[in-house]
């Protein structure tokens, strides 16, 4: 995922839009961030009109679709409003071909007026996910999740879910490394697991001192990854019972401590795949899992490759940079 496409058009969100040019946008080469080749794609060249009184100069046409490597489709202000007829060919054009497609927040509309969605997973804005499912009853329309992949079709929440998908995407390229780069330049968390909740039933507690311990807990918990750690244990350490810490940890995260474990687990797991040369059993043992067995179970679930596969992965040489336009299209 070296060549990156934006889809434009007139309404489209400008903080999506600055959210996509931010990940891949600049030169990060001295923190270790591969060199990205982000490209603005529209119908016809241009000026093209933004809420807010500001502008967008596309610099390339949607023919250059056919050599991106990742389409991102930015949502529009007004979701109801029409995507023009070139803009949904294209983007059907490239699923058919295989490129991944990922679309921020209400960009689910778009996708959907295309006919991708048909039959599959997606997620948009908690408050638009009802919308979205009466539109388009076909569309298995889910409203918790912070992001989702059905396809090669992924799907975001809203705001701040834009960023998560952004930087799981270059983490499943690049590698950890790269995408805990681009946080840190970003000043946000690198890492949030799709199946975070979009926001909390309830409220974080009110106390200070509940607060605090748990944010106590936390914080001793990423120390001790390589520790069996359980709920009671967790508990222990915050003075609660277990029952009363699984539900004050899930109002103020969002999940329940054993998968929010396991995500840090798993992210742990990765870097130490791609920092070391440790084995996958003390990789396993050193990520906190009780078995290689369990860890390759989770691992493959979670990322999609296993344990050794990821690690060749993101070890193999950069490819060779792609040929210029000409030569591609020549070929």
């Amino acid at each position: 995922m070296r060549r990156v496409a934006i889809v434009v058009q007139p309404g489209i969100r400008s903080f999506d839009l600055a959210v996509i040019t931010e990940v891949w946008g600049p030169d990060r080469s001295r923190a270790g961030v591969p060199g990205f080749e982000l490209r603005r794609c529209a119908v016809e060249p241009g000026p093209i009109p933004l809420p807010g009184g500001l502008t967008l100069a596309p610099d390339r046409g949607l023919d250059w679709l056919a050599t991106a490597d990742l389409i991102v489709v930015p949502a529009l202000a007004e979701p109801a409003d029409p995507t023009p007829g070139p803009v949904l060919a294209a983007l059907r054009e490239a699923h058919g071909r295989g490129v991944p497609i990922a679309a921020l927040c209400a960009g689910a509309f778009i996708l959907a007026e295309a006919g991708l969605l048909d039959g599959r997973r997606a997620v948009t804005h908690w408050w638009l996910a009802p919308e979205l499912a009466a539109r388009y009853p076909g569309i298995l329309v889910e409203e918790a999740p912070l992001y989702v992949q059905d396809g090669g079709l992924w799907t975001s929440a809203g705001v701040a879910s834009g960023i998560d998908l952004c930087l799981h995407l270059v983490r499943q390229a690049h590698g950890a490394e790269a995408a805990a780069a681009i946080a840190r330049s970003m000043v946000t968390g690198p890492f949030r697991t799709g199946d975070h909740a979009q926001y909390l039933d309830r409220p974080v507690p009110a106390a200070d001192r509940t607060a605090e311990a748990l944010a106590a807990v936390r914080e001793r918990a990423l120390r001790s990854l390589h520790e069996p750690l359980s709920v009671a244990t967790m508990a222990g350490w915050a003075g609660m019972s277990p029952r009363s810490f699984a539900r004050h940890f899930a109002a103020a995260t969002g999940t329940t401590p054993h998968r929010w474990l396991l995500g840090h687990r798993l992210d742990a797991a990765r870097k130490l795949l791609e920092r070391t040369d440790h084995p996958v059993p003390e990789v396993a043992r050193r990520a906190g899992f009780a078995s290689e067995v369990t860890f390759r179970q989770h691992f493959t679930s979670h990322v999609g490759l296993g344990p050794r596969a990821y690690r060749a992965a993101s070890c193999a040489p950069a490819a060779a940079p792609n040929p210029p336009d000409s030569v591609r299209k020549g070929s």
